[in-house]
């Protein structure tokens, strides 16, 4: 025999005692019958009953113990009225929760303590009441009927939804209907299914971790390719291509070996000064283009020139990704011959691209464009990384050389054409017109453009 550690009932196996927590104890859940307080085990629920609603259930016990008195030595149709009173009893029990909601765990005194003769005057009146009510309003198997539609939900079976009269024939029903859902043990065809459903299972987990794969290998493979795309790629910088291009010069026959040792010697000088060696440096541009716009350019009317700037062109060493750093120097070499900028950068000179990235690290470790250093991991030296627009304003502002950056970041013409920005570009250069003259050299300095990217 097994004993059900919530109720006490009493069953014969394992699997009516199943049946019989799933029915009586989870299905049903446990509700207090004086303030519906629920989601609490059985001893718990005594436990309240009694401290939060002993008067009411001293009432109740009262009630009881005086019918039975009354109708102790009645016959058999006397016993079924004392077995009705009682079922009574228990509706004017729950009539009085009903009528009182107030009184409750949660509205007791702070002593913890009730008026119990007024407490209990009060609720025999009503019980009496209720008690011949329902006497006069119907007979005995309407008032039953009304008490079971109160106090008790008819059970559901939790397999097929049958509602049975009371638990124990849903115990029955149960046990009877869909006991082969009690027994865990599977066999045959069943057995078979669940082998046959458990291979499909796997089978689908081992296809989803093979896509989650290739995906990666993927998202891995794009990252590589955008890391050595703008020099992130750990692959060496300036000096390191610088040598690997040479050598390959050398052994395709382009290169002479003297020659290549004699550009090694002046590209670790140049490394070791921090100033650029000039063998890519074109100078007198400005001086050019105002001859030709003055004298060749006849279908032009008017030219607007900024201040002279030098041209610097990729070498071997930073062929493929220094454009950023070229431009840096060409429009520094003008602000070198303006005097206007003599005081912030007196004394200095155009540096070589491993000096540049040097001096941006300066400026982000001084607090400047903090986004953007983390962006490149604080870091650009011995790599092959991009610069743009951002990272020019961030050194010039550290050498303190007032400058701006205006956006452009959507086309303003038909077909991405961008008549806003040429615009802009023309009255940066035509506010000095100095007479109108064809050809202006004005002392505006060059302007840094970066397309998007």
């Amino acid at each position: 025999m097994l004993s059900c550690d919530i109720c006490g009932e009493t069953v014969t196996s394992e699997p009516d005692m199943k049946a019989h927590l799933l029915i009586v104890h989870m299905e049903n859940e446990v509700i207090c019958p004086f303030c519906k307080l629920s989601g609490v085990n059985y001893d718990e629920m005594c436990f309240h009953i009694e401290t939060a609603h002993f008067e009411q259930n001293e009432l109740e016990r009262n009630l009881e113990r005086v019918n039975t008195r009354q109708y102790e030595t009645s016959d058999n149709r006397e016993d079924n009225t004392l077995q009705c009173r009682m079922e009574i009893n228990s509706s004017i029990h729950s009539a009085g929760a009903s009528n009182h909601p107030k009184i409750s765990a949660q509205s007791l005194p702070k002593d913890g303590t009730l008026n119990h003769k007024a407490f209990y005057s009060e609720n025999l009146t009503e019980s009496r009441k209720f008690l011949k009510s329902k006497e006069k309003q119907c007979d005995l198997s309407k008032i039953k009927g009304s008490i079971y539609e109160t106090m008790y939900s008819p059970p559901d079976c939790p397999f097929c939804g049958k509602i049975e009269d009371c638990n124990q024939d849903m115990e029955t029903h149960v046990k009877t209907k869909h006991a082969n859902l009690l027994d865990t043990p599977l066999e045959g065809m069943d057995r078979v299914q669940c082998s046959k459903d458990l291979e499909l299972a796997h089978q689908l987990q081992q296809e989803e971790d093979r896509k989650r794969s290739e995906e990666s290998r993927q998202e891995m493979e794009e990252f590589q390719k955008l890391q050595r795309q703008y020099g992130l790629d750990n692959s060496g910088g300036y000096k390191q291509q610088q040598l690997r291009n040479m050598e390959k010069e050398v052994n395709r026959g382009r290169m002479h070996p003297s020659e290549f040792h004699r550009r090694k010697a002046d590209m670790m000088e140049s490394l070791a000064i921090g100033i650029d060696d000039g063998k890519t440096k074109t100078s007198g541009i400005i001086e050019a283009l105002y001859r030709y716009y003055q004298n060749a350019a006849t279908d032009v009317r008017h030219v607007w020139l900024s201040t002279a700037v030098d041209h610097f062109q990729s070498s071997f060493g930073d062929r493929g990704w220094g454009c950023g750093y070229r431009n840096f120097q060409m429009l520094l070499s003008s602000l070198l011959q303006n005097d206007a900028y003599g005081d912030c950068l007196k004394g200095m000179s155009v540096p070589c691209i491993p000096k540049i990235q040097s001096m941006i690290e300066d400026a982000w470790k001084e607090g400047f464009d903090p986004q953007g250093a983390s962006q490149l991991n604080n870091k650009l030296q011995g790599t092959k990384a991009w610069i743009g627009a951002c990272e020019v304003y961030t050194l010039l502002t550290s050498l303190r050389v007032k400058c701006h950056i205006i956006d452009f970041h959507k086309s303003t013409g038909p077909l991405g054409t961008h008549p806003r920005l040429f615009e802009w570009i023309l009255k940066y250069y035509s506010s000095e017109r100095e007479g109108s003259p064809k050809v202006v050299c004005t002392s505006k300095p060059p302007i840094y453009l970066q397309h998007q990217g």
